[in-house]
C-alpha cells in the first residue's frame, strides 16, 4: 500500500513496482476521489491496482485498508511549506499525527516493512514543514523499538523536490517563459537534482537493505537556479524577487550533527538512528565508511553538479509527464 498515492511519486512508484516486482496488489490510499478517479484510468482492467478513499489523519480506516498488506510506502504529506506555516494544526494533523498512525496500524496489522518518505528541509529545519518531517523521521524510526514480536520493521529515505514533479520549479519555469520574465529568488540559490525513477529505486533499495531505523540519503547532482533557468528559457530575463518565508537558500539533506551517525556507499548515505546503539551496529553499518566529523551534504558543497546542456536533454525526454503527475 501506498499512502498519498495519486501524488508524482505514487505515480512512478506504482507503474515501476508493477513492471519489476508483479505485486499480487497495489493499494492506492489517499483522500481526493477525483485525482483516484483519474489515476484508475490509467489501470482500468488491471486487477492488481486497487483504490482506497481515506485519510492517514483516519486511524481506523488504515487499519482496514492494511488488511493484508506486507509493504507500506509513506508518501502522503501536506508539504507546500507557505500552506504548512499558515495552516500549522492541518498541517501537524497529517504529518505528526497521520505518521503516528500509520505506525501504530502497520504494528497491529502485521506488515513486514514500511518506508517513509522524507525531505531535505527535515534536516536543521527553518519552517513548520520541515519541523514535522523531522518529527515524523524520529517517530518512524524510534517505531522499530515499538514493533517488537510483530516484526515490523521501518525506515526512511531522504530527498528533495523531484524533478519534474507537480509543483516544482522545471514546470513552473516551463509554464511562464513565453512572458519573458523568470523570478529568481535569491541569485546564490542552489538545489538537489533528483528524478522520480531515482527516488522509486531508493525505496526498493531501503526495503532490501533495511535492519530498521536507517534514513537513506541518494547521491544526486546539484544546480545553481541560475543555471537551471538559464538552461530551460535562454531567452528569458531573470527578476530576483527575494527568498519566501521559511525558504531555505541551498537545500541540506544532511547536517553535521548527523555527521558521527553517517555511512557512506557506492551510490547513497546512510544515518543510523542514535538510540539504542543502533548506530554501532554492524548488520546496519555493512560495508559503509564513516563521513568525516564536519560532513555536510548541502546542495553548494556538493561534489556533483548537473550541466545546464544535461537538464535540457533530460526534459526534451521527459516532456510528456513533466508537471503533469
Amino acid at each position: 500500500m501506498i499512502t498519498g498515492g495519486t501524488g508524482s511519486f505514487g505515480h512512478k512508484f506504482i507503474r515501476m513496482t508493477l513492471d519489476r516486482y508483479n505485486p499480487r496488489k497495489v493499494i492506492v490510499f489517499s483522500r481526493d476521489e477525483m485525482k483516484q478517479w483519474e489515476m484508475a484510468k490509467l489501470y482500468e482492467g488491471d486487477d492488481r491496482v486497487r483504490f482506497f478513499i481515506g485519510d492517514v489523519r483516519d486511524r481506523d480506516r488504515l487499519y482496514r485498508a492494511l488488511d493484508g498488506v506486507d509493504y507500506v510506502v509513506h508518501a502522503a504529506a501536506t508539504k507546500i511549506v507557505p500552506t504548512a506555516e499558515y495552516n500549522p494544526f492541518e498541517c501537524i494533523k497529517t504529518n505528526v499525527n497521520g505518521a503516528m498512525n500509520v505506525i501504530d496500524a502497520a504494528i497491529d496489522k502485521g506488515v513486514k516493512g514500511v518506508v517513509a518518505l522524507s525531505t531535505d528541509k527535515a534536516s536543521s529545519p527553518i519552517n513548520l514543514y520541515g519541523a514535522t518531517k523531522l518529527t515524523s523521521d524520529k517517530l518512524f524510526v524510534a517505531a522499530n523499538a515499538y514493533s517488537g514480536e510483530h516484526g515490523t520493521k521501518f525506515s526512511v529515505v531522504r530527498y528533495g523536490n523531484v524533478m519534474g514533479s507537480r509543483g516544482s520549479v522545471i514546470p513552473f519555469f516551463e509554464s511562464i517563459k513565453d512572458r519573458g520574465v523568470l523570478p529568481i529568488t535569491d541569485e546564490r540559490m542552489t538545489r538537489f537534482m533528483i528524478t522520480l525513477e531515482q527516488g522509486v529505486e531508493l525505496v526498493w533499495h531501503a526495503f532490501e537493505d533495511m535492519i530498521g531505523g536507517e534514513i537513506y540519503v541518494k547521491k544526486i547532482p546539484s544546480m545553481s537556479v541560475v543555471d537551471l533557468a538559464k538552461a530551460l528559457a535562454p531567452e528569458c530575463k531573470l527578476e530576483v524577487v527575494g527568498i519566501r518565508p521559511g525558504e531555505k537558500l541551498h537545500e541540506q539533506m544532511i547536517g553535521e550533527e548527523d555527521a558521527h551517525y553517517t555511512y557512506e556507499y557506492p551510490e547513497h548515505y546512510k544515518i543510523l538512528p542514535v538510540i539504542n546503539d543502533w548506530s554501532t551496529s554492524p548488520e546496519r553499518i555493512k560495508d559503509g565508511v564513516q563521513v568525516a566529523q564536519d560532513f555536510i551534504y548541502r546542495s553548494d558543497n556538493n561534489a556533483d553538479w548537473m550541466t545546464k546542456d544535461e537538464l535540457v536533454t533530460w526534459v526534451d525526454a521527459n516532456r510528456d509527464y513533466i508537471g503533469k503527475i
